[in-house]
C-alpha cells in the first residue's frame, strides 16, 4: 500500500502517529535552534541578561525570515496533499523546484535588504543604546543566512507531504545536534559570544538544507525532482502563496507585535523586560512546537481527504489533533505554574531578571490549556485549503485583537498589562474559532445528504432503464 493509499483507508488514530510523531520531533528540534541560541546567550558571562535583550530586538526580524519559510513551505505542503489527493501527481511535483526557487529569490531580497538598513530596522524594533551592538552583531549573519534558512524550512516541509515524515524529522535532529556542539564550540572555546550563535545556526540551517536537496535529488523521492521545475509555474505559485498566505500573515502579524510589544516593554519595564519576554517566549516555544507538529503532521491526512471528498475522516483527524493539543499543552502549563524558576533559571539567573520573569510568565501564558483550539483551528480550515477564512482566524488571534490589548492595557496596569494583552486575546480569538469550526462541520452533512440523494437518484434511474 502507498502513502496516498493508506492516508484514504488507513486508522486516523495510526497515521497521526505516523506523521505527528516525526512532525513533533522536527518542530521541537526547529524550536531548540532558537532556545539553545537563548541558554548559551543567556549564561555569558558579565554580558548575559544585554545580550539575550539584544537578542529579544532582533526576534522580528527573525520572524520575518520564518514567515516567508512558512509562506513556501506550508503552502507547498497544502498544495502538494490537495494535489495528490486529486490525482494531479504531475503538478504536485513541479511544486518541488518551484520551491526552491521561490526560496532562493526571497531569501536573496531578505538578505540584501536587512544588511543595508540593519541599523534602522533594529532601532525600530525597540534596540536602546546598551542592546544595539549585541542586536546587529547577531542579526548581520543570520540575514546573510536567510537563503538556507528558508530553503531548509520549506524543503524539510514538503518532504512530510511526499510520505517520508521519519526522514524529515531525521534531517531536523542532525541540524540540530550539529546547533547545539557548535553553539558550545564558537560561544565559549572559541570566545565569539554572541556572532558565535549566529554562526552556529546558519552552518547548521546550510547542512539541513544540503540533506533536503540531497533527498530530492537521490531518486528515493516519492515526488521526483527535474531540473525543468525549477521555472516557476505562475498558477502553482500563486497557489502556493494563497494558501500559505495564512500562516505567512500570522507570523509577519507576530513580527508587528514583537515590535510592538518591545516598545511597550521597553517604556514600562525596561531593556531587561524585553529579555524577560525573550524568557517568556522560548519557553511557550518549547510547549507550543508540539501543537505546531500535531498541525504539519495532520495537514496531509486533512488535505487528502477533504480533497478526496472524505469529510468524515478529515473531521476525525482534526477532533483526534485537537484532544492532542490540549493534553500536552495541559501538561506544560501545569509544569509551567508549579516551577517557574527552575525553568526560567535555565536561560539566566540575574535576580531582577528573574523575578521579571516569573510574574511574567505565569499571566502571559494562563490560556495555554486552551490555546490548541485556536491553533488547530486555524490548520484545519487552511489545511481544506480557505485560505481567506484561515488568514482571518489567524490575524485575529495576533494582530487584531493583541496589538490593541498591548497598546491599551499597559496605560491601565503598566508592565502587567502587556503580559495580560496574549490571555485575553486567546479567550476571545478561542471562542470565535469554535464557532467557525462547528459552522464548516456542520456543512458536510448537508453535502454529505445531497451526495447520497444523487447517488439514490442515479441508481433508480440505471433500474427503470
Amino acid at each position: 500500500m502507498n502513502s496516498q493509499q493508506s492516508i484514504a483507508t488507513e486508522s486516523i488514530y495510526k497515521l497521526l502517529i505516523k506523521y505527528s510523531i516525526p512532525a513533533i520531533i522536527g518542530m521541537m528540534v526547529n524550536a531548540l535552534y532558537n532556545v539553545v541560541d537563548r541558554i548559551f546567550i543567556g549564561n555569558i558571562p558579565g554580558v548575559g541578561p544585554l545580550a539575550i535583550t539584544g537578542l529579544g530586538v532582533t526576534m522580528p526580524v527573525m520572524t520575518i525570515i520564518l514567515a516567508f519559510g512558512m509562506l513556501i513551505g506550508i503552502g507547498t505542503t497544502t498544495s502538494i496533499s490537495i494535489k495528490l489527493g486529486q490525482g494531479k501527481k504531475e503538478e504536485a511535483q513541479k511544486l518541488i523546484g518551484n520551491a526552491i526557487t521561490l526560496s532562493i529569490l526571497i531569501g536573496i531580497i531578505l538578505t540584501i535588504i536587512g544588511i543595508v538598513f540593519v541599523d534602522k530596522i533594529l532601532i525600530l524594533f525597540g534596540a536602546s543604546e546598551n542592546t544595539l551592538f549585541y542586536a546587529k552583531e547577531y542579526i548581520n549573519i543570520i540575514l546573510i543566512g536567510s537563503v538556507v534558512n528558508i530553503l531548509s524550512f520549506s524543503l524539510n516541509h514538503s518532504i512530510r507531504a511526499d510520505g517520508s515524515p521519519k526522514i524529515s524529522a531525521g534531517i531536523m535532529i542532525i541540524g540540530c545536534l550539529t546547533n547545539v556542539a557548535l553553539d558550545a564550540l564558537f560561544i565559549f572555546m572559541l570566545g565569539q559570544g554572541i556572532k558565535g550563535a549566529a554562526l552556529a545556526t546558519i552552518t547548521s540551517q546550510a547542512l539541513t538544507a544540503v540533506l533536503t536537496m540531497t533527498y530530492y535529488m537521490s531518486g528515493k523521492s516519492n515526488l521526483k525532482f527535474t531540473k525543468s521545475s525549477l521555472k516557476l509555474d505562475k498558477k502553482l505559485a500563486l497557489g502556493v502563496f494563497a494558501i500559505g498566505m495564512s500562516p505567512f500573515a500570522m507570523q509577519i502579524a507576530a513580527s508587528m507585535v514583537q515590535v510592538i510589544s518591545n516598545h511597550a516593554l521597553k517604556a514600562y519595564g525596561g531593556d531587561l523586560a524585553i529579555g524577560a519576554m525573550t524568557t517568556i517566549s522560548s519557553i511557550s516555544m518549547i510547549f507550543l512546537m508540539p501543537i505546531f507538529g500535531i498541525n504539519q503532521g495532520s495537514q496531509p491526512i486533512i488535505g487528502f481527504n477533504y480533497g478526496a471528498k472524505q469529510y468524515n475522516r478529515s473531521k476525525k483527524a482534526y477532533i483526534v489533533s485537537l484532544c492532542a493539543a490540549t493534553t500536552i499543552l495541559c501538561i506544560g502549563s501545569g509544569i509551567i505554574q508549579l516551577f517557574p524558576e527552575q525553568i526560567i533559571g535555565l536561560f539566566n539567573k540575574d535576580e531582577e531578571l528573574m523575578k521579571m520573569s516569573v510574574e511574567g510568565i505565569r499571566v502571559y501564558l494562563f490560556m495555554l490549556p486552551l490555546v490548541g483550539i485556536s491553533i488547530t483551528g486555524s490548520n484545519y480550515v487552511q489545511s481544506i485549503g480557505k485560505a481567506k477564512v484561515a488568514m482571518f482566524l489567524s490575524l485575529l488571534r495576533q494582530v487584531i485583537l493583541l496589538i490593541p490589548a498591548i497598546i491599551i492595557l499597559p496605560r491601565f496596569f503598566n508592565l502587567r498589562g502587556v503580559w495580560l494583552a496574549q490571555p485575553i486575546a486567546d479567550f476571545i480569538a478561542i471562542i470565535i474559532t469554535t464557532i467557525v469550526i462547528i459552522i464548516e462541520m456542520r456543512s458536510y452533512n448537508k453535502e454529505e445528504i445531497n451526495i447520497k440523494t444523487e447517488f439514490a437518484i442515479e441508481r433508480d434511474s440505471n433500474e427503470l432503464i
